[in-house]
């Protein structure tokens, strides 16, 4: 996998599991602000920032202990 550098390809990677359709207002508001927090964060980095999920160790959330919600 290739560092994502795109703010919309990173939020895309992110949201891929949830299979959302793109077509409600709380997902377009949700992309729109993640969107803003990354170009945000990217603007104000010292160097180009790039994200490499593929080096990511995988997290899982234990729903038991936090809720099924």
């Amino acid at each position: 996998m290739e560092p994502l550098t795109r703010p919309q390809a990173i939020i895309d990677f992110c949201l891929a599991p949830l299979g959302l359709d793109g077509s409600g207002e709380g997902e377009r508001e949700a992309r729109r602000r993640l969107e803003h927090v990354i170009r945000t964060f990217q603007s104000k980095a010292a160097r180009p920032l790039s994200v490499d999920f593929s080096s990511m160790p995988s997290q899982v959330i234990n729903e038991a202990a936090h809720g099924y919600e």
